[in-house]
């Protein structure tokens, strides 16, 4: 295939443009911000986790509570009623044995389920702190995200107005170049390759590779007008001008 060796040259310019392009879209497809969001979502999504389990602990809690309050009262009444009786006197000394023995009884259980609320509320206590601080968490880490979601998306917008100004700019380069030879370069760049890089020495400027002493020979004889492929990356070797 022939080609002037200007516009051989023409296709750095699109080269260098398709370069700046791979870089803008890398750049938005790695955003620092994109990994810290991950990691504060996962920090939020723990956090809202350990809160409905506090949440859960709390409704546990005041069930019992609640029992354990019916239970209190119910053993008050009970002693209440036994010892309404005997004040009133005229019961038989087993019967007065035994009820003596139940209020005993009585105020001993009533004890230990007030003593099982105490500790009971205590707890409540605590689970309320641990709610209080990870909704203090959870808002510090929603702040973080919101200005972490702001500096993404600016960080994207800049990306897309910047990849706009690089498309219009390579549609304005590539105009200049012959069809049938920007469809060569197009043919190497769509496979994830350098379309065309600049001769080097013996080197390719698109994939680095340095020619052995025949192939340079052949590669920097070849007429100007040639368009000379790399045989490692297939880009088109622009000679001369360097």
């Amino acid at each position: 295939m022939k080609a002037a060796p200007a516009d051989q040259r023409l296709l750095l310019v699109v080269a260098d443009i398709d370069a700046q392009l791979a870089q803008v879209r890398h750049r938005v497809a790695h955003l620092p911000e994109d990994a810290e969001l991950t990691r504060l979502t996962g920090e939020l999504s723990g956090q809202r986790d350990a809160q409905v389990r506090a949440e859960i602990s709390v409704e546990d809690a005041q069930r019992e509570s609640s029992r354990l309050e019916a239970e209190i009262t119910l053993m008050g009444q009970r002693i209440e009623r036994d010892s309404d009786l005997l004040a009133g006197g005229g019961l038989a000394p087993k019967a007065l044995a035994e009820l003596q023995h139940e209020v005993t009884s009585l105020g001993r259980r009533r004890d230990i389920l007030e003593d099982e609320l105490l500790s009971l509320m205590e707890q409540q206590e605590a689970i309320d702190v641990d709610q209080q601080r990870a909704r203090e968490f959870g808002d510090r880490v929603q702040k973080e995200i919101d200005e972490v979601t702001a500096k993404r998306d600016t960080a994207r917008r800049e990306a897309a107005d910047r990849e706009t100004d690089l498309l219009a700019r390579r549609e304005k380069a590539a105009s200049d170049v012959p069809p049938d030879l920007l469809a060569v370069y197009d043919r190497v760049h769509a496979g994830g390759r350098t379309g065309a890089a600049r001769l080097v020495g013996a080197r390719c400027g698109g994939c680095g590779i340095e020619f052995d002493r025949g192939t340079y020979s052949k590669v920097s004889s070849a007429p100007a007008d040639d368009v000379v492929r790399c045989e490692e990356c297939g880009a088109i070797l622009v000679r001369g001008g360097q």
